[in-house]
């Protein structure tokens, strides 16, 4: 019986041994779908308080309840340790690492090569390799593929061992659509390891969609990203415009959704956040950069969005203005410093550039937010406020940046002095 027979039949009795690299938000929830579908699950992760808190059955992450990791735990069917040495009792890899931006805006794919080393020095035959973290097309064929070859000792990929790409698709905060049943991209570097990798999250998702090649799958993933920080680029600009025409850029958004067809609705807002959005076009961006085109749509999309905290910071700016008062001296609250909506995430959160700015121009800032109770960003290090009631009455300014459910907006709008909203939380308008 050859290797991939093997691999199959494991996959088929559940006795497949998993190993998942990087236990974020991508990483976790991907352990704990494995874990409950009867998958012996190992967890690897460099961030020895996260192995820790797993291995006692406590989550870290808003998205898994603490509950579901102890029952995992408890059953033995998930462990997490900093030590790769585990990969040696494992059939399956998933590399599930941060792909962040340089401050050049080039890719930063060094947790993709630390983890693609690690894996080679314990590849064996039989292993299945998938790669799950965002990143340019190219990488998993480019990146991956050569080292493990290298170190293999001479595995031959699609007969020896086998290597896909299928990009992660978490959202942070959603509970309509999971882990399990969001539709899952694949692409393998050739049939055979496809047909691993399909076999493999059948096991534990709903419905596999098989692409040509793992290039294929990062393009995917790539312009799913994409087509939402265009989107919202456009919904942005939109709002510059209204702002220019004295329009209400929410009412002329809402009533062009009312189309059946056609159209579907973006929202303008502080800027990008997210471990995705503001990060996944810029990967697409550089790579044909390398290619001498220039992704014009992507790079006009960028330089709108990445320019909304500013256009924030002077609408501050503007509405205290209107009542005599400068920015420098000036109490300013921030409600909400999470990139979105009911979630703790602060990556790429516009709030904290906003809230950079205006500390910048001597504003006096403190924030609350129900789900960051404190944060250090760079040079500011804050704490949310303990009375929202006494801060939103106190402030010169409240500047809203993320509509978290819990609050009652519509008082929060009629007790304080001076409200930005860059939400519209608040509509001031109704559609009949």
């Amino acid at each position: 019986m050859n290797v991939q027979q093997q691999l199959l039949d494991k996959i088929a009795a559940k006795e497949a041994r998993v190993a998942i690299i990087g236990l974020g938000y991508v990483g976790l929830p991907l352990a704990v779908a494995f874990g409950e579908a009867g998958f012996s699950t190992t967890g690897v992760d460099i961030d020895e308080g996260k192995v820790r808190d797993l291995n006692a059955g406590t989550s870290y992450i808003e998205d898994v309840p603490s509950l579901h990791i102890s029952r995992l735990v408890a059953d033995g069917r998930l462990w997490a340790t900093t030590d790769y040495a585990s990969l040696d009792h494992c059939d399956v890899v998933c590399i599930c690492v941060p792909t962040p931006l340089r401050k050049t805006r080039a890719p930063d794919i060094s947790y993709v090569v630390h983890a693609a080393e690690a894996i080679a020095a314990h590849l064996r035959p039989g292993m299945l390799v998938v790669l799950e973290s965002t990143t340019f097309p190219g990488t998993t064929r480019e990146i991956i593929l050569p080292r493990c070859s290298r170190a293999s000792g001479g595995l031959t990929v699609g007969k020896d061992f086998f290597l896909c790409f299928s990009p992660e698709r978490v959202d942070p905060g959603r509970t309509d659509f999971t882990t399990k049943n969001t539709p899952k991209v694949m692409g393998g570097v050739t049939k055979a390891c496809l047909n691993a990798g399909q076999a493999l999250y059948e096991a534990v998702i709903d419905r596999i969609v098989p692409v040509s090649s793992p290039e294929a799958a990062e393009m995917t993933k790539l312009l799913e990203n994409t087509f939402r920080a265009v989107n919202i680029g456009l919904a942005n600009e939109v709002l510059l415009i209204c702002d220019k025409l004295g329009l209400n850029a929410w009412e002329v958004i809402e009533a062009a959704a009312t189309k059946p067809f056609g159209f579907m609705k973006f929202l303008p807002g502080p800027g990008l956040g997210g471990h995705c959005i503001p990060v996944d076009p810029q990967y697409l961006s550089w790579k044909m950069r390398t290619l001498g085109y220039t992704a014009r749509f992507i790079e006009l999309a960028t330089d709108v969005n990445r320019a909304m905290p500013a256009y924030w910071v002077r609408k501050v700016q503007e509405a205290l203005n209107s009542v005599g008062k400068a920015v420098r001296g000036s109490r300013v609250l921030v409600i909400g410093v999470a990139y979105k909506r009911n979630v703790s995430d602060l990556r790429e959160a516009p709030a904290l550039d906003i809230m950079a700015l205006l500390t910048d121009l001597g504003a006096r800032i403190s924030y609350h937010d129900s789900h960051v109770p404190a944060f250090t960003h760079e040079d500011l290090s804050l704490s949310s406020v303990n009375d929202l009631w006494a801060a939103v009455c106190d402030a010169d300014c409240v500047l809203i940046t993320a509509d978290h459910s819990g609050y009652d907006w519509e008082a929060i709008h009629q007790r304080a002095r001076i409200v930005v909203d860059t939400r519209a939380t608040v509509k001031p308008f109704t559609l009949s």
